[in-house]
């Protein structure tokens, strides 16, 4: 058992006899009452999106999960394929445990995937990836001296805001967990 003020995003919790992973949590302070704690986590069974509701000081029981390094190799449909790199077999995952991360991975991408009981259940993927821009508007003249912005595709589909003077065919640095740019690829 773990204090709820000890919890954190990605998490593995157990909840009235239900594994969750933790996807939010936010600490509420009302006016005269006492603070709160407001965890929002998916149930790995369904992936249903949930909310409760905790005094600082509840406790919940959390979950140990194996991790494991893994490579992304490709997806078809509504299948994708990471590879395990101690043993290389390759082994599909569906979209409930692989997410919108499509939007941010290409292949051969390290993924690290959480295991409970022998099953998959999370996956997670580096906080920043290094993508390349397939079509974006030509840059301005003199668009460095004010901050303009246009969008940007990505090799993956995924459009994100950039700077005006980054340009078609350029690699970008984008984060995962914001889905903003960063900088360019070195």
């Amino acid at each position: 058992m773990i204090r709820i003020t000890q919890v954190n995003k990605g998490m593995f919790v157990n909840y009235e006899d239900t594994l969750y992973v933790v996807v939010d949590f936010e600490h509420v302070v009302k006016g005269k009452g006492g603070s709160l704690m407001v965890i929002t986590v998916r149930n790995i069974e369904t992936g249903q999106l949930r909310d409760f509701r905790f005094r600082a000081n509840d406790s919940i029981q959390d979950v140990m999960v194996e991790k494991k390094p893994m490579e992304y190799l490709y997806s078809g449909g509504s299948e994708h394929h990471l590879m395990d790199l101690e043993t290389f077999d390759q082994i599909p995952v569906g979209d409930d445990i692989f997410g919108d991360a499509g939007q941010y991975i290409v292949p051969n991408t390290p993924v690290e995937v959480q295991i409970y009981e022998g099953k998959i259940v999370n996956m997670t993927i580096p906080n920043v990836v290094e993508l390349e821009i397939t079509d974006a508007p030509p840059s301005i003249k003199g668009a460095t001296a004010t901050a303009q912005t246009k969008p940007a595709t990505m090799e993956t589909g995924l459009i994100v805001t950039v700077p005006s003077f980054v340009n078609t065919g350029e690699r970008i640095r984008v984060d995962t967990r914001t889905g903003k740019y960063i900088e360019r690829a070195k």
